[in-house]
Parts: structure tokens; C-alpha cells; sequence
């Protein structure tokens, strides 16, 4: 593990050594001025976040097309362990609470995915009896609260899906207090004890008996894991944007995840839910702090995973990452101006880490991946800033400014950087269509290859335009944030619905007016710029637009019509393995399907 680590931080090093590097050659054909600083230090902000990203992709492409169906097992040695090497934990017997914690969120929603999930594990655990649902609330809602009670109360008495499912209890918290960690603190204290493993799930999760089985079966065979976390992808929608996003996000993570999984080793992330959980170790370890001083760097730890799994590395225990979503499936938001109102919530509680990486205890990976966490933000402003600064720079050598234009080997050295970045950026998206494309089976569960081509040009676009108009949002919070704004934390937004203009432009006139304020800013003083300043003008000034048509039902409808972005749990031709959630309506059996899928 040390030696892949050691590979690994050579390849982000020099890649990124050798990009400031000609970035510089660029800028220092007349010699460094202040705003050329400006300009390095801004691009090597972004440079450490992308080249993780870039070599993640390419390892994991790599050992993908080299192991198959393997890889999993070889970037996540307890996957590899064989049946009989241990027997579960005495005390506990192995059993596995599949906790579900809410709060205002639809209750019926709720409730018909863990009935699916419940008839699942009814026909298909290996041991019924080790699994039992909790469903933890801290509702406020007098109504809300009503039908929970209502469907989960008599759970038990009236068992959905039949007698072998498990056993489900509901309680709920007369308060909210510490939000979502103080109501998993509520639950262990009362039952914690009882259970040598848990699944946190979120409100829109869902995870298929397969998936429980394999997961549970390993921790009884690594007892040293205190944290297995398997990939999550998307559930099958037609809103457009969760549809073309869930597309993306699958591939380019399971790429990105294995790469990421090959050199962290035992020191690997937690995303929150959909994992498992060794609970006498979180519970002696993993009691956070309240943080010094106010929101929005203070009080509670808001992004509290990745800290969970610093302190259970630091404890001795293993975190490991299974970068395999098989089974393992989340709902994306529906719109745009939902994506970002939950990016915002994880940009606030990622920049607290600010307050916590330093501190003595951590593991060095563990230290390592808050600052991940941090970096995954700071790009942004720094990425804006590089390219604010350059069309400045550039707009006054249009004028006969200060800045002088570029030599001819300036312009080439400029280009071949501007393109060799773009490919860095979208390696991950990149590694993923290809390996899927080189496994037949998978090819063939996803529609075939013309429609893995097809789907994967329309992400690209999208993904192009998502990038600029978050990137946007996140550096206007990010400075709210030194003048104290924060978000709240309520409940996601879940539903399928069409985004109306005037909320997207509520949300988005920021990206709007600096997209047409550096257009005419080129166009009069720099017009030669324009092509090359398109990729980010083009996405800011259409970012109302965009928000609107990918939130319009029509253009979900025609994706679901032509079989596009679509998932392999959506094509199954079988009644009884459709889609877990599906033209907005409640979710399907959860059958995973082939391990191909």
C-alpha cells in the first residue's frame, strides 16, 4: 500500500508540476507581473483536485479492464476473504439493524421503499432473522408525524410482503436536537448495543437483499473493517436532470471509485448512508465535538461522514471502499435548483473541516481526506478566479492595456493546455463510458451500444453546462459564508415536478448576468476570445434556460421513450424487476438483477 501511494503522489505531482509549469510559460513570455501570480496560484489551487480525479479514472479504467469482475475483490481485499474464516460476533449474534432515519419527508414514500425492500429480504436473505428495520423520526410536523405513526406503528402487526420479512420498529423524537446525528445518537444509545452492524440509510435509499447479504457477510469476515462503503448509483427517473446526472454520476464513479479504492486501502471515505457499520467501535469513537464559535464554521459537525471515518481509522479500525453499486441505488434531485440547494448543504459542512483536519489523533489518510473534502470546494473560486483574471488580462491587451498579447508559442502552449485540462476534467466520465463499453454484458444492459454512445453525448453537454453554473453558486456562497450566511438543513426535495421560470432565475440570475457581462466585455474589447471563452459563456448565460428544460416533463419523457440515460433496472424486460422509482410514482421491487448490471 505504501508503494501505490508512493505511485500514485508521483503521478499528481508531476502532472500537476508539469501543467503550472507550462502555464507558466505561457504567462512568462514578458515576464511575471501581479495578476500572472494571481493566475498560477489560482490554477494550482484547481490543479490537485482534478489530477487526483484524472489518475483515479485512469487506474481504475485500468484494472477494470484488466480484472473484470474481479476488481472489486482486488482494490477491497475483505471482499476477497472466503466463507468459513470467521463466525459472526458472539455478543450479537450478526445481527444488522437497517436503520432509516427521517425527517419531514413523505412518509408513504418512505414507507413503500422499505416494504419492497422488506419482501426482498423476505425471499431472498440467506438468514431472515438477521435483519430489522428501525425507522428513526424527529418530525416536527403534527400531520407528517400522523401518517408515520400510522404506517409504521402497525408495521409489525400487519407485516408487509409476509411473515419472514423483518420486523420494523418506529419511534420518534419529540425534538429535533442535533439534527440528523442526534437522532443516529438516540438510536444507538437505545439499541446500539443490541446489533453488531447497521445500515444508515437516507430517506430516498434503497438496497437490495443481495446487496445487505454481501455486505453483512463480509464485516463477519473481516472483523478489523469498522466501515464498508459500496458505491451508490441512481435510481431510474424521468425527471431529465436526475435521469442525464444518475447516467454520469454511475459510470464516472465507479471508475473514479476503484482508482481511489487502489491507493487508499483501509483509509477510504464514508458517504453517510447505504453502508454498513461496525456499531461498538462508532459508538466508542465517533461521538463528534461541537465545533467553537457559531454557524457557519461552528456548532454542529453538519458533514459528519467523512470525519466518522477519520476517527474510526484513527481508532484502528478499517474503512474500505466496494466500488460496486450492485444493488446499492439513491434518488438525485429532479432539478437543477434542488442539485445545488444540496450541494450548498455539503459545501457548508465540508468547509467546517477547515476547523478539524488539523487536529492531533487523525491518521495521516485520514487527515488526507478532509482535506480532499475541502479542496472539492476551494476549486471552484480558484478555477473562476484563473479564468476572471485571464479574460481581464486579456481584455486589456485588446485595448492596448498594460497586458501585452500572447507570442505564437504562447498561443500554442495556451491552446494544448486549454485542451489537455479538458480531458483532465472529464477523464473520469471518460474512463467510465469506456470501460463500460468494453464489458459486453454491461454494454448490453444499458441498451446496447448506440444508446451508451448516445446517452454519453448528452451527459457531456450536460455536464459541460452543469459545471460552469455550479461553479458559480458555489464561489457566491462560499463568500457568504465569510460574512456568516448559512443554509438549512431541511428536508430534500424529492418529487418529480417542472421548474418554473422565475425560480430559476430566482436561483441562477448571478451566473446569468456574469455570463453577459464578460460576453460584451470580450466582444468590445477582445473579440478574438470569444470562441475560446464559449465553454464558460455559453453555459453561465443560458443558465436559466438550461434549468428550465431540464426540468421539463417533455424532455423526460422523450429520454424514457428512447431508451436514453437510462438504467439497466429501467430496460428489464421482466414486470418483476422494473425500476425502484419510475415516472415519479413509488418504487418497484428492488430486484438487483445480474451481477452484469
Amino acid at each position: 500500500m505504501l508503494r501505490r501511494r508512493a505511485i500514485f503522489a508521483s503521478l499528481v505531482v508531476g502532472s500537476a508540476g508539469a501543467a503550472l509549469g507550462v502555464l507558466a510559460m505561457v504567462l512568462g513570455g514578458d515576464g511575471l507581473g501581479i495578476a500572472d501570480t494571481l493566475m498560477l496560484l489560482s490554477f494550482a489551487l484547481t490543479l490537485p483536485w482534478a489530477m487526483i480525479g484524472f489518475w483515479n479514472a485512469v487506474i481504475g479504467f485500468l484494472l477494470q479492464f484488466r480484472y473484470g469482475s474481479d476488481t472489486a475483490r482486488i482494490v477491497c481485499p475483505p471482499a476477497a476473504i472466503p466463507a468459513g474464516s470467521t463466525a459472526p460476533t458472539a455478543g450479537t449474534g450478526g445481527r444488522t439493524a437497517i436503520l432509516m432515519l427521517v425527517h419531514e419527508e413523505d412518509p408513504d414514500r418512505v414507507h413503500a421503499s422499505l416494504v419492497r425492500m422488506a419482501a426482498d429480504l423476505a425471499a431472498r436473505a440467506e438468514r431472515p432473522g438477521r435483519f430489522v428495520f428501525f425507522v428513526a423520526s424527529d418530525t416536527q410536523d403534527p400531520a407528517v408525524a400522523g401518517r408515520e405513526a400510522a404506517l409504521f406503528g402497525t408495521w409489525n402487526e400487519r407485516r408487509p410482503a409476509g411473515a419472514d420479512a423483518p420486523p420494523l420498529h418506529y419511534r420518534r423524537r419529540a425534538s429535533n436536537a442535533g439534527h440528523k446525528t442526534g437522532n443516529l445518537w438516540d438510536w444507538l444509545e437505545r439499541h446500539g448495543a443490541h446489533f453488531d452492524t447497521f445500515v444508515p440509510l437516507d430517506a430516498d435509499s434503497m438496497m437490495s437483499a443481495r446487496a445487505l447479504e454481501r455486505l453483512a457477510t463480509i464485516m463477519d469476515r473481516a472483523p478489523e473493517v469498522g466501515i464498508l462503503q459500496p458505491l451508490i448509483a441512481g435510481l431510474p427517473n424521468t425527471a431529465p436532470f436526475a435521469r442525464i446526472f444518475q447516467f454520469g454520476m454511475r459510470h464516472g464513479m465507479r471508475a473514479y471509485a476503484t482508482g481511489g479504492a487502489w491507493w487508499q486501502g483501509d483509509s477510504g471515505p464514508f458517504w453517510g448512508h447505504n453502508a454498513i457499520v461496525r456499531t461498538a467501535p462508532f459508538m466508542a469513537h465517533c461521538r463528534l465535538p461541537r465545533l467553537p464559535g457559531g454557524p457557519p464554521l461552528g456548532g454542529l459537525v453538519l458533514s459528519h461522514d467523512q470525519v466518522e471515518a477519520a476517527v474510526m481509522r484513527a481508532a484502528g479500525h478499517a474503512v474500505y471502499v466496494l466500488p460496486d453499486s450492485d444493488g446499492s441505488f439513491e434518488e438525485n434531485p429532479p432539478t437543477l435548483q434542488d442539485f445545488i440547494k444540496r450541494d450548498l448543504r455539503w459545501c457548508q459542512g465540508n468547509m467546517q473541516y477547515l476547523r478539524l483536519w488539523h487536529r492531533p489523533g487523525f491518521a495521516p489518510m485520514g487527515r488526507l481526506q478532509l482535506v480532499l473534502a475541502i479542496m472539492m470546494y476551494v476549486a471552484a473560486p480558484a478555477w473562476l478566479g484563473f479564468v476572471g483574471i485571464g479574460l481581464g488580462q486579456a481584455a486589456m491587451a485588446g485595448t492596448g492595456g498594460a497586458s501585452a498579447p500572447l507570442s505564437p508559442i504562447g498561443w500554442t502552449l495556451g491552446i494544448g493546455l486549454f485542451a489537455v485540462m479538458m480531458g483532465i476534467n472529464l477523464m473520469p466520465k471518460i474512463a467510465g463510458i469506456a470501460a463500460l463499453l468494453a464489458h459486453p454484458a454491461r454494454r448490453r444492459a444499458h441498451g446496447g451500444t448506440r444508446r451508451v454512445v448516445g446517452s454519453a453525448a448528452i451527459e457531456l453537454v450536460f455536464s459541460l453546462f452543469l459545471g460552469p453554473i455550479v461553479a458559480v453558486a458555489q464561489t457566491v456562497f462560499l463568500c457568504g459564508l465569510t460574512l456568516g450566511r448559512t443554509v438549512g438543513w431541511d428536508a430534500q426535495r424529492r418529487t418529480l415536478r417542472e421548474l418554473g421560470w422565475g425560480e430559476a432565475w430566482r436561483g441562477l440570475w448571478p451566473q446569468t448576468v456574469i455570463g453577459c457581462a464578460l460576453f460584451v466585455l470580450l466582444a468590445a474589447r477582445a473579440p478574438v476570445l470569444l470562441p475560446w471563452a464559449a465553454p464558460i459563456l455559453l453555459p453561465l448565460m443560458a443558465a436559466v434556460p438550461f434549468a428550465r428544460l431540464t426540468g421539463r416533463a417533455w424532455l423526460g419523457r422523450l429520454l424514457v421513450d428512447h431508451r436514453l440515460c437510462a438504467t439497466p433496472e429501467e430496460l428489464r424486460t421482466n414486470p418483476a424487476t422494473r425500476p425502484l422509482r419510475h415516472h415519479g410514482t413509488a418504487p418497484g421491487p428492488i430486484t438487483a438483477g445480474k451481477k452484469a448490471a
